[in-house]
């Protein structure tokens, strides 16, 4: 990895941290040349995004990091895995100030849990600005707790001006009714909610580590929950119950709270206790916009905005939640395109605009 004692022009990361994510569900129309854009132009002519990737990256400025879920790319698909490091190169007509990216994959190993539409399913995708690698960052890995393809760490140094960050690219569990069976020796090991409860506990004990160790966590990705009322169009999920404990199992633990909307503040001791002791993070939505209606998830086959719900959020260390100037979702048809989910974003300022000093600062601190 190449290092420099002088800071490259990153455009807007000279200003701040500029982060996306999105639940792309399934990376194939932006990597397969045939298919050029989302939609066709509409009727006044207006043009839509295409499905490209190096086009999202030009039409928001160039972002440090876009961090995908579910790519859905078969593990073994060496030309599917090497046509996305295509898709976000520069190309040969662009100026040469633009940066290049790279991408880090996590895709299933699982053999059991895993398999579905021959092993196209789950799998996250981190994209990265080269530039951004070189000066910052030390690492890229996985955890060693899931074989899904669902968790890409990104691990940065700290400069003088950025803290040690630990960037999570997540596609959390669905819970369902559906069996989870070992990893290792394919036996039933509970249900896909058992399996999300312990995710959450899994995750949690890796964020407490880090931040221990002075890293600044950042969650981003499709959390698979909608953690209050005002998240959830024209409700929030209650149905079945088991929902309702695993978004009051989530709260517990990374926002460091009880959700207490409805029936859910009357189901103590129903989860696992050892939650109650939370990260206390701050939704950097919610922080920003505490009474906006915002919403992350359309499905497909219904009108636009009639059934929808905010379960992909961009989460940080208490500490660092002050930095964040602006947080969002792209919310609009054409950016949703061949997903079911639209882009969300976030922007952090660098530290040095803060006056802070993050190696004295705990990153638990209320």
């Amino acid at each position: 990895m190449t290092r420099t004692s002088t800071q490259p022009e990153l455009g807007r990361s000279s200003r701040a941290l500029r982060l996306f994510a999105w639940n792309i569900n399934g990376i194939a129309p932006f990597i397969q040349k045939p298919i050029t854009s989302y939609f066709t132009s509409d009727k006044a002519g207006h043009s839509q995004p295409k499905a490209s990737l190096r086009d999202f990256l030009q039409r928001h400025e160039f972002p440090e990091a876009v961090l995908l879920q579910e790519v859905k790319i078969n593990p073994s698909d060496s030309a599917s895995i090497n046509a996305v490091s295509r898709a976000i190169k520069r190309g040969t007509s662009e100026p040469g100030a633009n940066p290049d990216y790279v991408a880090h994959l996590c895709l299933p190993s699982d053999k059991f849990n895993a398999t579905g539409f021959g092993r196209k399913v789950y799998g996250v995708c981190s994209i990265v600005r080269q530039d951004f690698v070189d000066l910052y960052v030390d690492s890229m890995r996985t955890v060693d707790w899931d074989t899904e393809g669902r968790f890409s760490v990104i691990k940065t140094r700290e400069t003088h001006d950025l803290p040690k960050l630990a960037i999570f690219n997540v596609y959390m569990v669905n819970g369902t009714d559906n069996a989870y069976k070992d990893p290792a020796t394919g036996e039933v090991a509970g249900t896909r909610h058992t399996r999300k409860l312990a995710v959450h506990h899994l995750l949690q004990t890796e964020v407490r580590e880090l931040e221990s160790n002075g890293y600044q966590v950042i969650i981003a990705g499709d959390i698979n929950i909608a953690v209050a009322k005002i998240d959830g169009h024209p409700n929030l999920r209650i149905a079945p119950h088991q929902h309702v404990l695993n978004r009051r199992d989530f709260t517990r633990r990374f926002l460091g709270r009880s959700d207490t909307s409805g029936s859910e503040a009357d189901e103590v001791g129903s989860v696992d206790e050892g939650a109650s002791a939370g990260l206390n993070m701050v939704d950097t939505f919610r922080s920003l916009h505490p009474n906006k209606k915002g919403y992350t998830y359309y499905p497909r086959g219904r009108s636009f905005g009639e059934s929808c719900d905010r379960v992909d959020m961009i989460i940080c260390s208490r500490s660092f939640a002050e930095s964040c100037t602006e947080a969002g979702m792209l919310a609009t048809p054409a950016d949703r395109g061949t997903s079911d989910h639209v882009p969300i974003y976030a922007t952090f300022r660098r530290p040095n605009h803060l006056g802070v000093d993050f190696s004295t600062v705990s990153p638990s601190a209320s």
